[in-house]
């Protein structure tokens, strides 16, 4: 694996952190971050595959991968095909965009065989977020080797207003057809949110200090950031979300923790996933908006802590290689 560039200046996550260049199957190139591997105050208990959700990248988890590594859980994050330092899919940068949904089981696959080459510590475990929630499932349905999974404001659906889905549903799908599915999808653009909106009432966090951790993420390395997606996206993602909606939940142990005040996902997706989740477990989240990782402090402690006592619970199982 290649050494790739990564932002140390901006993660603030445990010391020792790395990058690397991943190709995948198709020739696309990724990236892909590690924290709490190889020192002599690593990771003990695991390694933490990180999934992102959309238009994020490996440093905005610097603290994440910090609040783990004191509870002895190595991180490995990615940027997905499409943002962060991965290759882009369309010429536009910062259109978040993706051909086919099934395209980021390639940048798992990669993943999953770097965690091996790098030799990171066992059992792995799944943290996926938003996007990254979405593509966890589908991993796990694909027998992603990881012994537990958790996942916070999971996107397996996308909040709307109900008069509006079937308007999206047509225009996602016409711009797939007719070929504008490189245009941004309604109601967005080129700009990023973080970088935009104002705190009062933002949807991401409730807490000052993350909301301008964010930002000063993106004001220093303004070529992570990405903005709305483009109708082919929001075609793929539609018809993924439908399409594990009406699936068994994996055989894995799971939690998710979801805001009081998520307003990006379909909450009575989340909800009514975990409620047939046989080993599964939602824990709500009092006040919490949809990045509750980047809450405040006490919010932060109890869910790593809640979260990393579930992985402690479930690491004696025996998970399959991925695809065998």
């Amino acid at each position: 694996m290649e050494s790739a560039p990564f932002f140390d200046d901006i993660a603030d996550g445990p010391e020792g952190g790395a990058a690397w260049w991943l190709t995948t199957l198709d020739g696309v190139r990724i990236r892909i971050g590690a924290w709490g591997h190889g020192t002599e105050d690593g990771a003990t208990k695991g390694t933490v595959l990180l999934f992102p959700g959309r238009t994020e990248y490996v440093e905005k988890y610097g603290r994440a991968a910090r609040d783990l590594l004191s509870r002895g859980y190595a991180t490995l994050a990615i940027d997905w095909r499409g943002q962060g330092l991965a290759d882009r899919m369309i010429d536009d940068r910062v259109t978040g965009h993706v051909h086919w949904f099934s395209d980021y089981q390639k940048d798992v696959r990669a993943m999953v065989a770097a965690a091996e080459s790098l030799g990171l510590p066992r059992p792995f475990f799944l943290l996926a977020h938003s996007m990254g929630g979405c593509i966890g499932l589908r991993a796990l349905h694909e027998d992603l080797p990881v012994a537990a999974a958790a996942f916070t404001g999971p996107m397996w659906g996308i909040a709307m207003a109900p008069s509006t889905r079937p308007a999206a549903w047509a225009l996602a799908w016409g711009g797939k057809m007719f070929g504008f599915g490189h245009l941004n999808a309604p109601g967005t653009g080129g700009d990023s949110y973080v970088m935009t909106a104002p705190f009062e009432d933002n949807v991401l966090t409730t807490d000052p200090e993350m909301f301008t951790y964010m930002q000063d993420q993106g004001h220093a390395h303004p070529e992570l950031l990405l903005g709305g997606p483009s109708l082919r996206w929001l075609h793929e993602a539609l018809t993924e979300c439908r399409a594990l909606d009406r699936m068994p939940s994996p055989h894995h142990p799971a939690i998710t923790f979801l805001g009081s005040n998520e307003r990006i996902v379909e909450t009575d997706r989340v909800t009514s996933r975990m409620a047939r989740w046989p080993n599964g477990t939602l824990e709500m989240i009092e006040g919490g908006e949809h990045e509750v990782l980047m809450e405040g402090p006490e919010t932060r402690a109890h869910i790593f802590d809640r979260m990393c006592r579930f992985f402690a619970d479930h690491a004696g199982g025996k998970p399959r290689a991925i695809g065998a």
